[in-house]
């Protein structure tokens, strides 16, 4: 029997690294052959996730809630005496998001070859998307601190050639530099930490760090001391290590003050923007979060609480009054997150990964419906010579009658974005927000702002939504006010298009996750998870949080009704301080370019000043200087030192010419020059 179990855990691993490896053998293919295959390349990463789905399916249904984990590992390479193991961890959290980021992928992918067919770049495409998803799946997989930090880079490297695909376009290009940079910023806090927790525990091992009873679970801090059984380190690299990885989490995810680079990723394909809100890049940091749980005392807890709330309100805000549909969905993104982190804050670690799970399924929704509008409305502008933005929900209007099917499936996504009653998304929304009014009790009143804010973006959500459907789909098409003999030819598209909004919309919808659709802790996914999270009592937060959230949502749905329909005119003013707040972004990237970016780029010149006149003039002159002494030398070797051997050769060659003349073998000349010598002796001699 053990030998059986064995080789099924050997097979479990075969299929999760296939199911890893597919997307990459798609990579390979389609980017040696690009151009040959150019017309197939989506098929052929498509059929690589259906495969990598279908293995991925097998992993889950070995794994999940099976009481055991499956690790494998072998050596990967020494360092002194320590040995570094590689190798694929699959525990209830990694097979979770092995099967969530496929059954996400899966859609895209169908989506994206009709999307993307008329793009001239068509193969490229689906190579940068296959790639994606092998740098995602393979990180959720890793047993290793290094394995995992070399894929979370390669999921930024993926997201960036995504991001910046139509790179002719110059807000593409600087967007992706944005994210890019920006992500930079938190993978340093990354290798930090992982630094620091090899300093602490000599070892990459994510098993051996994190495990219940695992290293980090034994260590304490204690007089100023982080002790664990390998040693000891001063507390603050606790701190640091517990910094670190937030900042990796804000920067993946979204989170304040990292999270100004998600809008601007817009400007990549909308099946694109798909993918990362929904499983990938942005739920790589949540991910994160989840696996390395353990390290977080309760203030560092506390503190994820507070800026996961601040993060999800502040976003909410924003969304209320921004006209672009997608950067509207992209700030609901960053506010979905907030209610993430602050759950993981609160102590609802379940609760955070359902909504992550749930999130996935209706926001990617959403985006498509927003790639099928946004194409239709193109459609309108070009087929009208109109010159407007197709993605401005200002100009939209009334397109449930031409788009019936987009519509319904729309509504289904935004009622789950909501969190109303009998959608996924009411389950998983209603359990962090108990569980965050649980976890103030015993606490001072300031802890209690977190639900409540938490409870208000709810309300912000449904008006933000509400206005954004009522916009796009009711009423009457606003671009007839421009044009009023506008040509319509405008459909909800082929199955390629329907089929992912189907397979979506049922993730959407609670039987996928609960029999009881109004009982969270009855889900199958909060059964996987070992955690703290409070179970389902008979105290009043089980009662009135839900009841007083939803009558109020419902509410306020109405109310944004009323007053985009009935009276369409916004009672609320379009003016002053708060407007303006919202409509500014908070002015966070403002306030970034005049602190941060304009000091950086007048530091930048300035370096630059002083490196071309102040460092190369220094060089130049020593240069000028050493040429000037060079030709000096050189003219004085030819002229004063050449010149004074020359007179001496020729000096010596008239004396030895002269000496030459008396040695001719001649003996009266011989007698002659002693006579002489004789008589100027004598001469001399007499003189003297």
């Amino acid at each position: 029997m053990k030998d059986f179990l064995q080789a099924i855990d050997t097979l479990t691993i075969h299929f999760a690294l296939a199911a890893v490896l597919m997307p990459l053998l798609a990579f390979i293919i389609n980017i040696s052959f690009q151009r040959k295959l150019n017309k197939i390349s989506g098929w052929i990463s498509t059929m690589a996730i259906l495969v990598s789905c279908i293995l991925s399916v097998f992993v889950f249904a070995r794994v999940w809630n099976s009481g055991h984990q499956v690790h494998q590992q072998q050596i990967w390479f020494t360092i002194g005496d320590t040995k570094v193991y590689a190798g694929i961890l699959l525990n209830n959290l990694s097979v979770l998001m092995l099967l969530l980021v496929n059954l996400i992928a899966l859609p895209v992918h169908i989506y994206s070859t009709a999307y993307m067919r008329h793009d001239e770049n068509y193969g490229r495409y689906f190579a940068y998307l296959s790639f994606f998803c092998f740098s995602m799946l393979a990180l959720v997989v890793a047993d290793n601190l290094v394995l995992f930090y070399i894929f979370w880079e390669l999921v930024g490297f993926s997201s960036y050639l995504l991001i910046g695909f139509w790179f002719t376009r110059d807000k593409a290009v600087q967007a992706n530099k944005k994210a890019f940079i920006m992500n930079r910023i938190g993978d340093i806090g990354l290798l930090t930490a992982i630094i620091i927790l090899f300093t602490q525990y000599h070892t990459f091992d994510i098993t051996q760090l994190f495990v219940d009873k695992g290293l980090i679970a034994q260590s304490v801090i204690k007089n100023g001391q982080w002790i664990a059984s390998s040693g000891h380190l001063p507390a603050m690299w606790q701190y640091i290590a517990c910094g670190g990885i937030f900042l990796a989490v804000a920067a993946k995810s979204a989170q304040f003050p990292l999270h100004t680079w998600l809008p601007d990723a817009m400007e990549g394909p909308t099946s694109v923007s798909a993918l990362i809100h929904a499983a990938t890049m942005v739920a790589a940091g949540v991910f994160l979060l989840g696996r390395v749980y353990p390290m977080f005392n309760d203030v560092e807890l506390t503190i994820l609480a507070i800026i996961g709330c601040f993060t999800a309100f502040m976003a909410a805000t924003i969304a209320l009054t921004q006209n672009d549909l997608k950067r509207i969905l992209a700030y609901s993104t960053i506010s979905q997150l907030g209610f993430m982190i602050m759950a993981m804050g609160v102590g609802a670690y379940t609760s955070s990964l359902f909504h992550l799970v749930t999130h996935a399924f209706f926001k990617c929704l959403l985006f498509l419906v927003a790639g099928i509008v946004i194409h239709q409305m193109a459609h309108i502008r070009d087929d009208n010579n109109l010159d407007i933005d197709p993605q401005n929900i200002q100009y939209m209007g009334g397109l449930r009658k031409k788009l019936p099917f987009t519509f319904i499936i729309a509504l289904i996504g935004g009622l789950a974005l909501i969190g109303l009653p009998l959608t996924s998304g009411y389950l998983s929304k209603d359990g962090i927000l108990i569980q965050a009014f649980e976890w103030t009790n015993g606490k001072s009143g300031i802890y209690k702002l977190i639900p409540i804010f938490a409870t208000l973006t709810t309300w912000l959500t449904a008006f933000y939504v509400a206005r954004l459907i009522i916009k796009v789909f009711f009423g009457e098409l606003r671009v007839l006010n421009i044009q009023p003999n506008i040509q319509l030819h405008i459909t909800d598209g082929g199955w390629q298009y329907k089929l992912p909004l189907v397979l979506l919309a049922a993730g959407c919808l609670f039987p996928l996750f609960s029999i009881n659709p109004i009982s969270y802790a009855n889900a199958w996914l909060f059964n996987g998870f070992s955690s703290n999270d409070a179970a389902e009592s008979g105290n009043l937060y089980h009662t009135l949080v839900p009841i007083g959230v939803n009558i109020l949502s419902v509410l306020v749905i109405y109310t944004a009704y009323v007053i985009y329909i009935k009276r369409d005119t916004n009672p609320f003013q379009q003016s002053g301080f708060l407007f303006r707040l919202s409509c500014n972004e908070w002015y966070f990237d403002k306030i970034y370019n005049k602190v941060i970016i304009k000091p950086i780029i007048v530091l930048s010149r300035a370096s630059f000043w002083f490196d071309r006149r102040i460092i190369d003039g220094f060089i130049n002159i020593l240069a000028k200087t050493s040429i000037a002494l060079s030709k000096a030398a050189s003219w004085t070797d030819q002229h004063i030192i050449d010149g004074f051997l020359k007179l001496l050769v020729a000096m010596v060659r008239t004396i030895g010419n002269f000496a030459r003349k008396f040695q001719g073998g001649k003996v009266q000349y011989y007698l002659f020059s002693m006579l002489v010598i004789i008589l100027a002796l004598f001469i001399f001699k007499t003189l003297f």
